[in-house]
Parts: structure tokens; sequence; C-alpha cells
């Protein structure tokens, strides 16, 4: 039970969500917008937020697309991952976003409300790095597509009041060879030790990672070393971790030494199986 009142609103265009949280924020309501509301629960039940006005994004026609257009694959911000994972366009993503939480969280949580989450893994965002994707954004200056890179940097950058419309995936990525590897301190459901996912184009291999800082991210540095093959793997995989662009993370999910250990195995086996495909 969410400990305080407030307003739901339901827009059902773009311009019309940008409208209302305009006039609430003019208002003085702090308001915030959601799709599937996991997190925004979760936050509210533990009074970390405390929105007076709720913007439920779902009846957006454009935030719920999932298909083609032209040759760009588009996914509407309130996509939830269980529908991303039985439609299955883009294989490396439906493998990620099947290992955030269990099935019932996932029939709720949506492609926006897990990239644009306050939990540092924000595990969906990986696949879209290393596709060089675009997203679309919505706020008071209007409509714009811009660079996940340009969004995903470290840290989110969103200008207050703007959401996610949908992402945008050129179709080359869609079909690459590819690994997913999620490593958890214990069963099959929970946070991730190391999570990483990696493509392969034009015969290097290109790496994204959650768990291991405190932000997922994908570095060209660690990338380049990783591809170097006049090294031995190992030395590989010891020199990309030395270009980490934060420490490693220690929480309850595992120690930054264990972590370390767990992701220099994993990056082994994410080279031995590319390479030889």
């Amino acid at each position: 039970m969410i400990p305080f009142d407030f307003e739901y609103y339901r827009p059902e265009s773009i311009s019309m969500a940008v409208e209302w949280f305009q006039s609430l924020q003019a208002q003085g309501k702090n308001p915030i917008y959601y799709g599937g509301g996991t997190e925004i629960i979760t936050l509210a039940r533990n009074q970390s937020i405390q929105p007076g006005a709720v913007i439920d994004l779902k009846s957006v026609p454009e935030c719920n697309l999932l298909g083609f257009q032209n040759d760009r694959l588009v996914i509407g911000a309130c996509v939830t991952l269980s529908t991303l994972t039985a439609v299955n366009p883009f294989p490396l993503l439906s493998e990620t976003a099947q290992g955030v939480a269990d099935q019932t969280a996932r029939n709720k949580i949506t492609m926006g409300g897990n990239i644009f989450s306050e939990i540092p893994y924000r595990e969906a965002v990986l696949p879209l790095l290393l596709s060089n994707s675009h997203i679309v954004i919505a706020g008071k200056q209007g409509i714009r597509e811009i660079s996940i890179h340009h969004v995903f940097s470290e840290q989110r950058r969103l200008e207050a009041g703007e959401f996610l419309v949908c992402v945008l995936i050129d179709r080359t990525y869609l079909t690459l060879p590819y690994v997913h590897y999620k490593k958890r301190q214990i069963g099959f459901v929970g946070y991730p030790l190391v999570t990483i996912a990696a493509l392969k184009k034009d015969t290097q291999i290109h790496t994204a990672y959650s768990g291991v800082c405190p932000f997922p991210f994908q570095s060209a540095e660690m990338d380049r070393l990783l591809n170097d093959i006049s090294l031995p793997r190992a030395q590989r995989v010891h020199e990309a971790i030395l270009q980490l662009p934060a420490p490693i993370m220690t929480d309850t999910e595992g120690s930054a030494s264990y972590r370390k250990f767990v992701l220099q195995q994993t990056m082994l086996d994410t080279i031995h199986a590319l390479e030889s495909r």
C-alpha cells in the first residue's frame, strides 16, 4: 500500500502527456511519468518518492509500438519485457530482458522503466548500447531523436519533464552473432554479480556490462584490448579490466574482489564463444 494520496492521469497523446506534466509541475504537484509502475510502487512504499501526481503513458500509441519502420526496429517505452521476449525481434535484447527479475515482474516491467530505473543494473540498456540505438525523447522542447550514447554515458541525461517514447534499432544488428551471460550469487532470479552482453560485427567483438560498476556501460577502450589478438586471451582480459570506468561495486550481491574474479572468467567465456563465430 502507498501511504499517501496522488492524482492519476492517463493521456492519449505525447503532446497531452507533456502539457499535463508542465501544468502539474507548475502547480507544485511534483508529477512523474510511469509505464509499468513496479519501481514507483516500491519507492513510494518506502517513501523515497512522494509525487502528487502520476502520468500513465500506457495509452500513448507511440509508447506501445513494437515492429519495423523501414530498416529500424521500433520498441515503445511501455512495451513490457515479457512481450518483448515473446515477440523476440532482437534475440540478444530478448535474452537480456528474460534475465531481469521473474516472470511475474517482467509482465509489468517496461522497456522504458528498466533502462531509466533508479537501480544501478538497468540490464536492458546493454543491447541498445551495443547496437548504437537511437531513442526518441519528448518534452516541452518537442520531440527529438538522439543516440543512446548521449543519454547513457555513466549517468542518464534527460531534461526535467522529458520521457522516453521509443527505441530505434538498425535492422543490421538484429541477426549478428551474440552471447549473453548473467552471473548471480545464487539461483536463477535476482540482481547480477556480472552481466555481459556482446555482439560480433565485422570480426570485432563489442561488449557491454552491468553489475560491475554503479552503472551499465560500454567501453571502446576495453573492446579494443579484448580484440587485440596479438595478446593471449587472459592478458587481454587483464588489460581490459584496468580500463573499467569506475571501481568495481561491493554490495549485498558480492564483494568487489569476488565480482572481479567472476568478471574475468565471464570475459574469457565471451571471447572464446565469439572468436570462433
